[in-house]
């Protein structure tokens, strides 16, 4: 792939400026540049105010020409924007006086006459060239885009998602941005009259960079390269009559789904649990390890095996304390102190692999539940995010619940849940064995809570994500609750001794 991709589009009308506008609103990111550039009239501010405007999902929003600005900035809920208009100035020394470092910090740059700055924007950007095309009519413009470096694989991936789009039947939608999750998919909500559905833009994961065994961290963590994963079990969890989203359309090689809108209502209310409901959510967890699941599923592309929760797998998401949180705090453990503290993970680890297995959605928490009030059952809550699906034990998703990691769940509530979820399972097996499934959930727990410190650390730190540490407090009460059990003594004592709390 060459680091400068080209696409040559019409705009015939003022419509179809909007339809870029759109895709483009979808794409940008903090501290993207795009450039405008075409001779007086060519539409430069006509194709950069439809795009403020699809960003700021506001079709009325006021985006006057910054011509006698120069530099227009705009706070916008989604990320700030910054428009400028370069048109009057005759130095590129004069950028800094008009306040330009001021405002463009994670910003998306907009910027017309983009030559007034001698090439100083010549990095990683979508430079866009707009000509007239009088044989088209009188709104008509050629438009040519120009992806610079990282922009250049990032507008092939835009227009194959254009092409997508129009194939499926949603080529003439409205497109919402939904806020994500820590991954790099995105998504999108599409409305077209009464049809509504959700785009997933999942671009196939490159390997990261080795980290152990000649393996990426993703390998060992056995998470999802590619969508065949969320399909397969899509299926498997409707097969059982659970309401996951039908899908519509895919491009499997691409990462491109239309899957149905399940809509916004979830399981929380003001930042807390509705008992009803993780009732409800408690019950589909009962459901699924009720009985033996398949390690095999069915998929478009043949049949998939869910990889199991392995001790490689358990033992590399702890170590994510070690490698994110402990640095953040300030802390240097010793390299005979990390020894001690994976050697008594491991030895928990091995109970966790003699565990029954069955399915592990592993993402099971309020962001990923959706309330479907029209339905009955197990069937009114919907599930979504489940694409890094591993065979393990079925604790873990009974902590992921009971123990959600953005909102605080009452001790008392957990207790409640906990029996609820006991009794479900004896009423399915009179053998079940509430005690061990106790020392599952303790040590699963525990697990739990060691990785998120550390992913939420990485997410600061390496991702520039600060929100995430706003949830460390809540984090570490979890970790006291599970390590309180005594078959976690051995590594409480190594925590107490060397971790800091948040």
């Amino acid at each position: 792939m060459t680091d400068a991709f080209r696409h040559a589009r019409m705009l015939a009308n003022e419509a179809e400026t909007r339809q870029l506008a759109m895709d483009l609103a979808m794409a940008v990111q903090p501290n993207d540049v795009v450039t405008l550039e075409g001779d007086l009239g060519a539409g430069k501010s006509t194709l950069a105010r439809a795009l403020i405007r699809a960003i700021a999902e506001d079709d009325m929003l006021e985006v006057p020409s910054p011509t006698f600005a120069i530099v227009q900035p705009y706070d916008l809920a989604r990320l700030p924007v910054v428009h400028a208009d370069l048109y009057r100035l005759t130095s590129p020394d004069e950028i800094a006086e008009i306040g330009w470092d001021e405002v463009s910090d994670r910003a998306l740059l907009i910027v017309e006459w983009p030559d007034r700055l001698d090439g100083a924007l010549s990095g990683d950007r979508l430079e866009i060239i707009l000509t007239l095309a009088p044989g088209r009519g009188p709104n008509a413009r050629n438009a040519v885009l120009v992806g610079h470096g990282s922009w250049g694989p990032r507008l092939e991936r835009l227009m194959a998602l254009r092409g997508f789009l129009d194939n499926a039947g949603w080529g003439g939608s409205l497109r919402r941005h939904l806020q994500g999750d820590a991954s790099s998919r995105s998504y999108e909500r599409l409305l077209d009259g009464q049809r509504r559905a959700v785009l997933m833009n999942a671009p196939k994961k490159p390997d990261g960079p080795v980290v152990k065994n000649g393996l990426p961290y993703s390998r060992i963590a056995h998470l999802a390269e590619d969508m065949v994963p969320f399909v397969a079990m899509a299926e498997g969890l409707r097969d059982i009559g659970l309401s996951t989203p039908e899908i519509e359309a895919v491009d499997l090689d691409q990462g491109f789904l239309v899957i149905e809108d399940l809509g916004r209502d979830g399981v929380i209310r003001d930042g807390a649990p509705i008992p009803e409901r993780y009732m409800a959510a408690v019950d589909v967890l009962a459901l699924i390890h009720a009985r033996p699941r398949p390690a095999q599923l069915a998929t478009p592309k043949g049949p998939y095996a869910l990889p199991a929760y392995d001790r490689d797998a358990l033992t590399i998401e702890v170590e994510l304390l070690l490698d994110w949180y402990l640095p953040m705090k300030g802390a240097r453990i010793p390299a005979s102190e990390k020894y001690v503290f994976l050697q008594r993970w491991t030895e928990l680890f091995g109970e966790v692999e003699k565990a029954p297995q069955t399915w592990v959605l592993r993402d099971f928490h309020s962001p990923n539940l959706i309330w479907l009030e029209g339905r009955e059952g197990v069937e009114r809550v919907g599930l979504i995010d489940f694409q890094d699906a591993v065979m393990g034990p079925a604790a873990y998703d009974v902590a992921s619940l009971l123990q959600d990691a953005r909102i605080t769940v009452p001790e008392e509530l957990e207790l409640q849940l906990l029996s609820r979820y006991a009794a479900a399972r004896r009423a399915a097996d009179p053998s079940f064995d509430m005690a061990a499934f106790a020392r599952l959930y303790a040590i699963m727990g525990a697990q739990r809570a060691t990785k998120i410190l550390g992913i939420f650390a990485r997410l600061d730190q390496r991702d520039g994500k600060p929100q995430y540490l706003a949830h460390l407090p809540r984090i570490w009460a979890y970790l006291q609750r599970c390590l309180a059990h005594p078959a976690l003594e051995r590594v409480k004592r190594w925590v107490d001794d060397r971790v800091t709390p948040p």
